[in-house]
């Protein structure tokens, strides 16, 4: 399986909050309140924040290692 990582479309994040309360790493942060970041070194792919996003733009990106 390959692996993956989560990617937020910073145009359209709203910086609700909810994909941060979820991730069981604490790879996502709003540091600026506008949208969420995803430090790809603590993403372990698992898709929770894709799943809880309201807004429906973090996707799981295929990434080459």
């Amino acid at each position: 399986m390959p692996k993956r990582k989560a990617a937020v479309n910073k145009k359209e994040c709203v910086s609700c909050g909810c994909c941060v309360k979820v991730c069981p790493k604490g790879a996502i942060t709003v540091p600026t309140g506008i949208y969420a970041e995803i430090n790809p070194a603590l993403c372990v792919g698992c898709g929770l924040c894709a799943r809880e996003c309201p807004a429906s733009i973090i996707t799981l990106e295929v990434v080459n290692t």
